[in-house]
């Protein structure tokens, strides 16, 4: 799992990770927030309230939470083709993941400075209210994860915090092969 603060980089991670490494299969997590401007429309499966509640009530999620007046949830995988499932979600949803698989990988994504997470949230259009919300719940988010997180990567330079998490993911998966 990828988790972190609002703005981190984390989608970004995650599609660098699925492109460098086949044996990767994202899971889309669905929402019902409005799709941002600066989005293509597939970092999430956007639909309404509705729809949302109803497939929470036929059990269709591995986890959801409430965040800023908005749901997420992250569908149960179905099909991953035998790849290794990647999640990247927030830290509420790790917790519910970590009580139902307690051998599950946490990466949290930290941002180089305060700062400069600031200028990415802003950097993506977000509204003030919006970037304020999340700068406020920040810290709460990474103390979250802190507790959570199997490995802590700072996402300083892309390209780097993923080749970071390749050489861990690598390193388990020979270490998952020798017990078997």
């Amino acid at each position: 799992m990828l988790i972190g603060p609002g703005g981190v980089g984390k989608g970004t991670i995650a599609r660098r990770l699925t492109e460098r490494d086949p044996k990767l299969w994202l899971s889309r997590s669905w929402t019902t927030r409005a799709k941002r401007e600066s989005e293509t429309g597939d970092e999430y499966v956007f639909v309404d309230r509705e729809t949302f509640e109803q497939a929470i009530d036929e059990g269709r999620f591995l986890e959801w939470a409430q965040f800023h007046g908005n749901l997420y949830g992250t569908p149960v995988p179905t099909d991953t083709g035998g790849a290794d499932v990647l999640l990247e979600i927030e830290v509420q949803g790790a917790e519910q993941v970590r009580r139902h698989y307690d051998d599950v990988v946490i990466f949290l994504i930290v941002p180089p400075s305060m700062d400069q997470l600031e200028a990415r949230l802003r950097g993506r259009g977000d509204t003030e209210d919006h970037v304020q919300r999340r700068l406020h719940s920040t810290a709460n988010e990474m103390r979250i994860g802190e507790r959570l997180a199997t490995h802590v990567i700072v996402n300083d330079d892309v390209e780097r915090a993923t080749g970071e998490i390749l050489s861990i993911l690598e390193m388990l998966r020979r270490d998952r092969r020798s017990l078997a």
